[in-house]
């Protein structure tokens, strides 16, 4: 057996999600890592502390059904994986329903620590402003949406190819004390319940017509912060700014974020809430909760006094306000192969949102196929790839080539960030949806189900076979 020590090291530039897995993955191989992070050094406009994985917007890494939903399937094929930031998660996590929810300062806090203590990884703060020298022979970039404008210049130069941008909106934090709960009441929608969670994980407030109207009033009038040199730079949709919503139609957040389907007012039952906003533990003492689904770029001073017309924030006190920032990403599926390696630069593999995958646990996958493909490729062992049948595997096709050619710019592709979905998925084989015993009916949602169920059966099974080697 080869002697560990006898392998270089292989650097890793950012601590965010995608390369703190990526460090994980390759020190548990067996291979050395040098992980260069700039907080600590050089802060970023949207962080708040020098931890490593440090969640910055929501603390929800959304579902974690792995039977019929494509987020549950990627958390478990992570887990399989030994995923650092899965086991975190797991060991942080905070009632949120269905959702796998985590204390974000917890889950970066034991992040941070499971590095540090690696004897196989060295944790640098500094900032990396250039393309890794030469003689770093095997690097990953995962300096995420953040990354810094020096290095961000540098990847221009190399590749050639205008980066793309787009604001992403952070979500207000509440102290839970200043939570009116004569008025919002505790409920998961349809009394779901989730790991961790009892079915009654969120705090609900209910809005009538008049208030509904008058918040929405509210928002599309609110003062928001200007774009100055952002302007014309896109938002994702998965991250609008609420008061974006808002000024599509006023009908918009009642069937978004504010959607009071599923949900019973506890203290009046018999009355049926227009719309509901709904708050979400943020911390595992339970004294913090975040406004689902409000990311905002509303200035602070309109913030406070809109988010208190809201029956029950009436006295709200905020631990943490809505903001803005922006995310940049590469043109992935023109500039990396298969192994997310740069084209034009062996050795060189980008991970996380930079590559153009939009989520936490997005980000943290590619950055633990990175972590692998770079640990396989200095041991001298061949780069395997995850089956396009696994969620690792749709997702990593999804960024290196699943876009197609535009006739109205020949060679670009037409490449958005993206959540981990069925969609991305290989269909299934013709005849495998079979009509269960004893159904009249089965068509539409039922299945839907049937087929959901059985793509995420078969991408654990792959997953299975490709990490024992069969």
């Amino acid at each position: 057996m080869t002697n560990v020590s006898s392998f270089s090291p292989i650097h890793v530039i950012g601590g965010g999600l995608a390369g703190s897995e990526a460090a994980w993955q390759i020190a548990s191989a067996g291979v050395p890592v040098i992980l260069h992070e700039m907080r600590g050094v050089r802060p970023t406009e949207a962080h708040r502390t020098d931890g490593l994985a440090e969640l910055v917007c929501s603390n929800s890494f959304r579902s974690d059904d792995a039977t019929a939903n494509a987020v549950g399937v990627i958390h478990a094929e992570m887990r399989l994986a030994g995923s650092l930031i899965m086991a975190c998660a797991d060991k942080n996590q905070v009632p949120a329903g269905g959702a796998l929810a985590v204390d974000r300062d917890g889950f970066s806090n034991a992040v941070t620590q499971a590095l540090h203590q690696h004897p196989l990884i060295t944790v640098v703060r500094e900032e990396v402003s250039g393309l890794p020298p030469r003689d770093w022979d095997l690097a990953i970039i995962a300096t995420g949406p953040l990354t810094s404008p020096d290095l961000a210049a540098a990847i221009q130069a190399e590749t050639g190819e205008d980066s793309l941008a787009f604001f992403d909106a952070i979500a207000p934090i509440v102290h839970r004390d200043s939570i009116d709960m004569d008025i919002c009441w505790y409920q998961s929608r349809y009394d779901k319940v989730g790991p961790g969670g009892t079915g009654k994980d969120y705090i609900n407030c209910p809005l009538d017509e008049a208030q509904y109207n008058a918040f929405i009033d509210a928002l599309i009038a609110g003062d928001t912060v200007g774009f100055h040199e952002w302007e014309g730079t896109p938002y994702f949709d998965g991250c609008l700014p609420i008061e974006i919503m808002a000024a599509r139609g006023r009908e918009t957040l009642r069937h978004g974020p504010m959607k009071p389907m599923g949900l019973t007012n506890a203290h009046n039952p018999s009355v049926k809430a227009h719309a509901v906003v709904q708050l979400r533990q943020d911390n595992a003492l339970g004294t913090l909760y975040n406004m689902v689904g409000f990311q905002t770029k509303l200035k602070y001073g309109s913030q406070a006094e809109i988010f208190r017309m809201i029956p029950g924030l009436q006295n709200a006190e905020f631990a943490r306000l809505g903001g803005l920032h922006r995310n940049t990403y590469i043109h992935s599926p023109v500039l990396l192969d298969p192994s997310l390696t740069l084209k034009s630069r062996p050795g060189l593999r980008f991970a996380g949102q930079i590559t153009g995958c939009e989520g936490y646990v997005e980000s943290a996958s590619i950055g633990l196929l990175a972590g692998r493909f770079a640990a396989a490729e200095r041991k001298g062992e061949p780069v395997v790839l995850p089956p396009a049948t696994t969620a690792l595997g749709s997702l990593l096709g999804h960024i290196t080539g699943g876009h197609l050619v535009t006739d109205e710019e020949p060679g670009k592709r037409s490449f958005q960030p993206m959540n981990i979905n069925f969609g991305l998925f290989p269909e299934l084989e013709p005849g495998s949806i079979v009509k269960p015993e004893g159904v009249k009916r089965f068509r539409g949602k039922d299945k839907a189900i049937v087929k959901r169920q059985l793509i995420a059966s078969r991408a654990l099974a792959a997953c299975k076979d490709w990490l024992t080697g069969q």
